[in-house]
Parts: C-alpha cells; sequence; structure tokens
C-alpha cells in the first residue's frame, strides 16, 4: 500500500510538471502613421515641409497613444528632427467616415532653425477615410515651439495608417520555453511574422557637397519586418560620432527584397530608403534623402549574422552625395506563431521587451560658448531581454527645454535588471550606454558620449510601471560632464520567439 500511494505521488508531480501550458496569447491592436506638413517659417523664409513617422496603441476601440519623430524633408532646414509622444480620439460618423482628435507633444529642432529649447505642441483635429487596409485623414494643425522658439503657425495635414498589431503575454513569462508539441496545443500555433535588429557602423565619403572628400563615421541601428520571405520593409537610424563637428543624423524607411542561399547561412539584401537627414554642417537643403543599398549577410551562430553593406546616401538633385560602407550585427527572430513555410520549429522561447519613455535632465550641461545650464530632453529606450537578467538596449533622445533645441543622442549598450521585491512591486537596474550626440550647443566635441545610469522601476499595472534613475553623461573631446536625472514610464511584454 505504501509503495502504490509512493508510486502515486510520484507519477502525479511529474504529469503536473510535464503538462505546463503556454501562456495565453494577448494581441496588442495598433497602428503604424506617416504625415506631411508644411510649415510657415518666420521672417519670409520658405516653408519647412515636415513628415512624421508614428506608432500608435489603441488603448481601447475609441483612443490611442504612441510615439512618433518628425524630420524635415523640404525648405533650408535639413537635419530639422524631432521626437514626442501622441495621444488622440477616433470615432466614426459612419461606418467608413470617422474623426481623429490629437495632440502632439515633443522635443527637438537643428539646421540652425528658431526652435528655442526644443518644446512644440502639434494638436490636430482631422477627417478619415477607413479603406480596410489603411486609412488616410486630412485637416487642420497648429504647432509652436513655445520655450523661446520663433516657430508656430496653422497648416493642413494629410495622414496614412496602416494597421500594425502584435501578439504579446506577459513581461513575467520571458524566458520560458515551451516545445513544440506544447505550443501546437496553444493558440500560439499559427504563422510566424519574421523580423531582423541590426546595430551598425557606416561611414559616408562624401563626394558632392559640405565636407568633400571628408568620411563621417555614423553608428545606428535597422529594424527590418519582413512581408514575405524575400520581400521587407524597413526602419533606419544612424548619428555621427566622428568626422565632422557633432551633430549629423538620419533617419530613413524603405523596403528591400531578400535572397538566401548556402542552406539560409548567406544572404544577399538589395534595399531602397527615403527619409530625412542632415545636421552638424552638413547641407543636405531641404533634408530629403534617397538611400539605395546592397548588403551580404553570414551566419555566426543561430539567428546572429554579421552584415557588410555598400550603397549610396544623397538628396535627389545630387546636392550631398556620399557612398557608404558599413559592417554590422543582425539577430533574425520568427515570432508570434510556430508555422512557417520554408522553416521547422522545434521549440519557442518567450523573450522580453521594455519600451520606456521618459524625460532626462542633465544638471549644469556644459556648451560650446562656455557656460553651463541645466538641459532637459525626451527620450525613448527600447531594451531586448538576452536572458531574464540582461538586456540589450538602444536609446534616442531630443532637447526639450534649456536652450538647446537641436541636441540629439542615439546611443546603444547593455544593462542588468534584478528579480522584483517588496511584494514583487520594485525592481532595480544598472546599465551602460554609449554612442553618437551632439547640436544644440552642448560640448560633445565630435559627438562620442558615455552614459551609466542605476534606477527603479515602479509596477503599477501587469505591463506599465513608473521608472526613475541617476546616473552621469561624458562627452570623449567635449566638455560635457554632467549629473543626469530621470524619471518617466515603461512598458513591458513579452513575445513568442520560435527556435529551429
Amino acid at each position: 500500500m505504501k509503495k502504490t500511494l509512493l508510486l502515486s505521488l510520484t507519477m502525479s508531480v511529474y504529469f503536473l510538471y510535464s503538462q505546463q501550458e503556454a501562456p495565453q496569447k494577448q494581441t496588442q491592436f495598433g497602428f503604424g502613421q506617416l504625415d506631411f506638413l508644411s510649415i510657415k517659417m518666420p521672417n519670409g523664409e520658405v516653408n519647412m515641409d515636415f513628415t512624421g513617422l508614428h506608432y500608435n496603441l489603441k488603448l481601447n476601440n475609441w483612443s490611442y497613444a504612441g510615439v512618433g519623430f518628425y524630420g524635415a524633408v523640404g525648405g533650408i532646414r535639413g537635419g530639422f528632427f524631432t521626437l514626442g509622444v501622441n495621444a488622440g480620439i477616433q470615432k466614426n460618423i459612419t461606418k467608413k467616415l470617422f474623426t481623429d482628435i490629437g495632440f502632439h507633444f515633443g522635443g527637438g529642432g537643428g539646421a540652425g532653425a528658431p526652435d528655442g529649447g526644443g518644446a512644440f505642441i502639434l494638436p490636430h483635429v482631422n477627417l478619415g477615410y477607413d479603406f480596410d487596409y489603411f486609412k488616410l485623414t486630412a485637416g487642420y494643425s497648429y504647432i509652436n515651439f513655445f520655450d523661446k522658439g520663433n516657430i508656430k503657425g496653422s497648416q493642413i495635414n494629410v495622414a496614412v495608417q496602416v494597421p500594425l498589431n502584435f501578439e504579446t503575454s506577459s513581461f513575467s513569462k520571458r524566458e520560458q520555453e515551451f516545445s513544440f508539441d506544447e505550443l501546437q496545443k496553444s493558440d500560439w500555433n499559427k504563422s510566424s511574422d519574421r523580423m531582423s535588429l541590426m546595430v551598425h557602423l557606416n561611414n559616408l565619403d562624401v563626394t558632392k557637397g559640405s565636407y568633400k572628400g571628408r568620411t563621417i563615421r555614423l553608428a545606428g541601428f535597422e529594424l527590418n519586418s519582413f512581408i514575405t520571405d524575400e520581400f521587407f520593409f524597413f526602419v533606419k537610424a544612424d548619428g555621427a560620432y566622428h568626422g565632422i563637428k557633432a551633430g549629423y543624423m538620419d533617419i530613413l524607411l524603405g523596403g528591400g527584397y531578400h535572397l538566401s542561399m548556402n542552406k539560409n547561412r548567406t544572404n544577399i539584401q538589395a534595399k531602397f530608403g527615403v527619409g530625412a537627414g542632415g545636421g552638424g554642417g552638413v547641407d543636405t537643403k531641404g533634408g530629403f534623402l534617397i538611400y539605395p543599398d546592397i548588403s551580404l549577410e553570414q551566419k555566426l551562430f543561430d539567428n546572429v549574422y554579421a552584415s557588410v553593406n555598400k550603397g549610396y546616401l544623397m538628396s535627389p538633385d545630387s546636392h550631398f552625395v556620399s557612398s557608404t560602407f558599413g559592417i554590422g550585427l543582425k539577430y533574425y527572430v520568427d515570432k508570434d506563431g510556430i508555422k512557417s513555410d520554408n522553416r521547422s520549429f522545434s521549440s519557442g522561447k518567450f523573450k522580453g521587451i521594455d519600451v520606456i519613455l521618459k524625460q532626462d535632465v542633465y544638471l549644469n550641461a556644459a556648451r560650446d560658448t562656455n557656460i553651463e545650464q541645466n538641459m532637459h530632453q525626451i527620450s525613448l529606450q527600447v531594451n531586448l531581454f538576452l536572458n531574464k537578467y540582461i538586456y540589450a538596449t538602444g536609446q534616442t533622445s531630443f532637447a526639450n527645454f534649456g536652450d538647446a533645441g537641436a541636441y540629439a543622442e542615439g546611443i546603444v549598450g547593455l544593462g542588468v535588471q534584478t528579480n522584483s521585491f517588496l511584494n514583487n512591486k520594485v525592481n532595480a537596474f544598472a546599465q551602460l550606454l554609449g554612442g553618437a550626440a551632439g547640436g544644440g550647443g552642448i560640448s560633445t566635441g565630435q559627438g562620442l558620449i558615455i552614459k551609466p545610469s542605476v534606477g527603479l522601476n515602479y509596477k503599477l499595472t501587469e505591463n506599465l510601471n513608473l521608472r526613475g534613475g541617476l546616473g552621469y553623461v561624458k562627452a570623449r573631446g567635449g566638455s560635457l560632464s554632467s549629473t543626469m536625472l530621470n524619471f518617466g514610464l515603461s512598458y513591458n511584454f513579452s513575445f513568442l520567439s520560435a527556435k529551429k
């Protein structure tokens, strides 16, 4: 009898742990947006054409919130960029016709524009039409760089919105792994979506325009999202860290073709992109740039590839022309499902993502004019957890108060985060980032900074946290050497990464 009872208990424990269920799939609805407005500039200057790239989460069936970038693509202010937060309401008038009333608050500037400290507001009132696969809106908007800036006015804006939803699970499930058989019995038994993320170093060898004969060294990232196994679209951003005065950056959006060979160990990608770029004394006129490129990738291990690329970055009228050469490290991920026509999977692991929107304050930030003044900036940071505690991170920031409207950063690094304590409400983090920064008269030399920090997260809901930090920022070759404070919100979740 005792042996039978012991055997039953042993089998019960085995059964309990071997039948672990995959976390439930939750769909986060959202949409990407491209918009355009032409801003009237002061003192008889030609209009500055402004285009935006945004991503918004649907909070419910009538409201949304998110983040967005703007960049100059026409006029004489190439290199003018901003980052900000969005919030809005969409209400249907008919089944297809709707109103879109929203608000954007951000910071940025550049190219010698009268942007003051960089803070601005951009509300809009639009009428839209739903074409099922995309939405088109147009209407009235108002812009005001209110912190000592001189850019203010109303204008018509137009926008295209495309649904971009993704599947999530709880952030607490990160690094949990499940077999293919277990996932087949769950609601993750669906087609996977393929993406890639690359961090890279690029050289711009300028052949025409300002800095002709010079090499501008850039650091940045590229995100690819595959529509099919061959075709993809990408977003790419870079900032200068050496070769010229700090301040140059570009943001590009485009598409490409992907060819795999050598049993998927070698890839060739041909890409074409358009976008905005300038700053740091690089004269791109209105800022509109085109970017043809070809790259070769070789597998190193698992889903990690080394990449080499060659192409051109230029204005359409060849006022500015540069030849590009870069190297990068790329990570591929098949996410949100376990089915694929060309790839087979044996298991899946949930990976953690933390998206942070915060406000930084640099105390007594040194200027090129040898004065010191506090500088504030709005900052977007994304953490990808490599395991349960260590994460890779990227951050971009734009000044919004403190008379440094053209200042911006693009930095990457590593961090570590603890388990939660105090009733599972609080965790601590430490991180070290470095990269390109400059503009706005902040003394960063040729643009390379390092930025260590520590801080705490306080859990508000399953996905939302308050975040505060303390750190230090130091420029190599410049006088910037400041204590840093920040506070903000973080939105975290995990996603399924299918493994071969």
